[in-house]
């Protein structure tokens, strides 16, 4: 078994569901595209986008010799909720989770394969085009709906990957496989995709509800939100690559409890102790207790209209 081999043997063994591995060349076509974006002003004003262009444009200004990228992928899917809370958000951080797993994959590297090598580890936090890299590493196609998609395993995977200067046997893209299908674009409800591949955060449920820091939303963009209190699965609910994904094995992922049914009306009174309570070691604690309380009570508004 040759040492690419045995990383990838060793990833998929502490719970990974795809491994790929690929060149850290810079990706050129990628990165002006990237620029392209947010020169047209889809980024809106998520800051950390506009930041470290230089580490998206060359990962070597991330770690200098670095010459392989380790691209991994988590299956987080568990199962639809009644209330509209992202599939991402009802268990614990996925950053920890991955990131902890990330590391032993490192350690594994450099102890157990006694390899003399530098290594970086990032789980959705790095200035890295980390879904063009993951789809270089054949983990698989970035669909119309901008979400890297599997054939095997869909688009609900969590994506982290390790740099590295050891130089490994590289894996090939994979075809697009979206075909004529355009299910994601027509199934938006804010028409956040101008054209295929390309979302307008301005748009997305996903910004105003995560995103945004204002403390109403602007009255235009305030019943397009419907009852979304955590980010928005539309567009992957409605994938046909989605249609057959299993359930995740990795129970962090799992819903805490209450969260198949949030008490909308009992949470809008949450102080800020019982946040720190309930949402510790969850994705939602970067929402903060004011970001939440602002959703939640949109969405209570907009239920109420919905009854009338």
């Amino acid at each position: 078994m040759t040492i690419t081999q045995k990383i990838k043997t060793k990833a998929l063994s502490l719970g990974f569901d795809v491994v790929g591995i690929t060149s850290a060349r810079p990706l050129e076509k990628d990165f002006h595209f990237f620029k392209w974006w947010l020169d047209k002003g889809y980024a809106a004003d998520i800051q950390y986008m506009y930041k470290k262009q230089e580490r998206r444009e060359n990962p070597h200004h991330i770690l200098e010799e670095v010459q392989s990228i380790i691209c991994c992928g988590m299956n987080y899917y568990t199962k639809p909720s009644q209330q509209k809370i992202s599939n991402y958000a009802w268990g614990d951080d996925y950053h920890d989770i991955l990131l902890e797993k990330l590391k032993q994959l490192s350690n594994f590297m450099k102890e157990e394969l006694s390899l003399n090598i530098q290594t970086k580890e990032y789980v959705d936090t790095g200035a890295i085009l980390e879904r063009s890299y993951a789809a270089q590493a054949g983990l698989g196609w970035i669909g119309k709906n901008t979400c890297l998609i599997n054939k095997e395993k869909g688009s609900y995977l969590f994506l982290g990957e390790i740099l590295t200067d050891l130089t490994l046997d590289y894996d090939k893209p994979v075809l697009d496989h979206c075909g004529t299908c355009t299910a994601c674009l027509d199934a938006c409800p804010t028409q956040a995709f101008p054209r295929p591949g390309v979302l307008d955060s301005t748009k997305c449920i996903s910004y105003w509800t995560l995103e945004y820091k204002g403390e109403n939303f602007p009255k235009e963009v305030e019943k397009k939100i419907g009852n979304h209190i955590v980010g928005c699965d539309i567009c992957q609910d409605v994938c046909p690559w989605n249609s057959k994904v299993k359930v995740s094995k990795e129970t962090s992922f799992y819903p805490r409890k209450d969260f198949n049914n949030p008490p909308l009306e009992t949470w809008q009174y949450m102080t800020e102790s019982d946040f720190r309570e309930n949402f510790r070691k969850s994705p939602l604690k970067r929402l903060k207790l004011k970001g939440l309380m602002r959703n939640i009570k949109n969405a209570l508004r907009n239920q109420h209209e919905h009854r009338k």
